[in-house]
């Protein structure tokens, strides 16, 4: 086999090289080429150069015929661990908060806004069967689910057998914890066997694969009832899908803002129990806070991404987007940890404690960008820092060291560009919905004259960040942050830290309104603790739409 692929990679480059010589590289070309990165060589240097560049781009066209799916990584692997970084290695018991003492509610449609620990105790205690509960929000997504734009498959057969295993073994006294018979709906960019996996655009509609991604295979161990592949925007950049645009359950005439569109506006509206998001930059935080859900992204390298879509290497995070903060933690506490498959996965505890004494933790938050912050969300954002004090968190004000943030993203979009190339080559892209200047296909072509130094020039600014961020976390073990405020968002998924969305009140417009409790790195734990007591303590994660 190594024989028959050398020999085709020599006759690929004959005829690269062979097109080559009726093709020579001018030096206005290279003077194109120089104005578009910013350089200026002397005559004799691009003279020196054109040979060079020829048998460079002679390379180019031979690698172009090799075939590389989007589920092939790069050699180089992105590590988010300052130097001299220590992460915990004492296991501990998870706690959750034990199953509450309910019943079933006289209305049935009160079970749609449930969280995971009280569904699980009405299956556990057999008040009702994962099959019922599975048919209940069936019907829902068929009734609403249309009206939202947030579903692109039912996957009603294998939910209804899933259910129908999850209740021989819940009666047989085969119990295997919180998640089980419990429906939910995972973005469709993950792998599901012999189930399209559209990826939310339309080169890929007829997509089906012959395994499931680790996450799936993970929540079906765990007994989980998977009833929908959920909406996301076009190969994970915003709200808008090849079907149309998912709404936001509490103003339909608004996006749910995305990519993770379909997971948070199907949990907001009460139509899966939870829902399975990704995120590269904003991608969770952002439809949790417009659909009023608590979203999750976990720290880089602490999900399996294997079978799961890749638009960055270095950026992509899997997470939960729920009611509730300890409901991101029963999920997480399934999802979390290596398969062997993917490489940048730790084995690290994940030491989660739903009674840790909260006043011992170190907790900050970004002083300066709460003061200037303006808009309804100021009023709910002091509130939530006063609930705190109340409990007796005591906050410290931190600042997070500045850099060219938004000049070193091109870093995601550079990666998206490589992962989908074989779109922008075949022309294909031509196909998405979305063609103006800042969506993918535009932005895929634009990509393709980024220089490899300049690219990593950018990764090594990236490392520095991560070391000063490192010291500007080292006093604390959570740091709050209001929503979206400056670039925050993009700051935590450069460095890979691990954040968790909550809602804390609504906009005098009535829109949900929300709060970052942003973690140290691998400190899901901490952080969903804090965001747990924060819940215990107010009722804004209680509030639904009304549908």
């Amino acid at each position: 086999m190594r024989i028959c692929c050398f020999a085709l990679v020599l006759g690929l480059f004959g005829t690269a090289l062979a097109q080559s010589h009726s093709n020579a590289i001018s030096a206005a070309d290279v003077r194109g080429a120089e104005a578009l990165i910013g350089l200026d060589f002397s005559d004799a240097k691009i003279e020196l150069l054109r040979p060079g560049l020829g048998k460079q781009r002679e390379h180019y066209e031979v690698m172009r015929q090799w075939p590389l799916s989007n589920g092939v990584p790069p050699a180089l692997q992105f590590n988010p661990l300052p130097v001299g970084y220590r992460l915990e290695t004492q296991r501990k018991k998870f706690r959750a908060t034990p199953l509450p003492r309910i019943k079933l509610p006289d209305n049935p449609d009160a079970l749609a806004f449930y969280s995971i620990s009280e569904l699980a105790a009405l299956l556990k205690s057999r008040q009702i069967t994962s099959v019922q509960l599975t048919e209940f929000y069936l019907e829902r997504l068929k009734r609403i689910g249309p009206q939202l734009e947030c579903v692109v498959t039912l996957t009603e057969d294998l939910a209804l057998a899933q259910a129908r295993r999850a209740d021989r073994e819940i009666a047989a006294g085969h119990w295997r914890g919180p998640l089980h018979g419990i429906p939910y709906g995972a973005k469709d960019l993950f792998a599901t066997k012999g189930i399209a996996t559209t990826w939310g655009a339309a080169p890929y509609t007829n997509q089906v694969f012959d395994f499931d991604a680790t996450v799936i295979q993970r929540l079906e161990a765990a007994g989980a009832v998977l009833v929908a592949k959920t909406t996301l925007g076009e190969l994970a950049m915003g709200e808008t899908w090849f079907g149309g645009m998912t709404r936001n359950p509490w103003n339909r005439q608004q996006g749910s803002s995305g990519s993770s569109a379909g997971s948070a506006a199907g949990t907001a509206a009460g139509l899966f129990a939870f829902g399975l998001g990704t995120e590269t930059y904003g991608s969770i935080l952002s439809p949790a806070t417009r659909c009023g859900v608590t979203g999750l992204r976990p720290t880089y390298g602490r999900v399996s991404r294997a079978g799961a879509m890749t638009l960055s290497w270095s950026m992509d995070k899997i997470g939960p987007l729920c009611r509730t903060a300890e409901d991101c933690a029963l999920v997480f506490q399934a999802i979390q940890g290596p398969d062997g498959e993917d490489p940048t996965v730790l084995d690290v505890p994940f030491n989660y404690d739903a009674r840790l004494d909260v006043t011992k933790l170190r907790v900050g938050y970004l002083q300066t960008v709460f003061e200037t912050k303006t808009g309804d969300g100021r009023k709910n954002d002091e509130a939530t820092l006063a609930t705190l004090r109340q409990l007796g968190v005591r906050l410290q004000p931190v600042t997070f060291p500045e850099y060219p943030l938004s000049n070193i993203s091109f870093l995601l979009s550079t990666e998206a560009a490589a992962a989908f190339d074989e779109l922008t080559l075949s022309g294909q892209d031509d196909w998405l919905k979305q063609q103006t200047a800042g969506d993918w296909p535009n932005t895929f072509r634009q990509r393709r004259f980024v220089p490899a130094v300049e690219y990593l020039r950018a990764q090594r600014i990236r490392w520095l960040l991560i070391q000063d961020m490192a010291k500007a976390f080292a006093p604390f073990d959570v740091i709050l942050a209001p929503s979206g405020a400056g670039m925050t968002v993009l700051l935590g998924n450069l460095t890979g830290h691990p954040c968790v969305v909550v809602p804390n009140g609504f906009s005098a417009a009535g829109a949900p309104t929300s709060i970052y409790f942003l973690g140290k790195l691998y400190g899901e734990a901490e952080l969903l603790a804090l965001a747990k007591r924060y819940q215990d303590a107010t009722d804004h994660h209680r509030k639904h739409p009304t549908l």
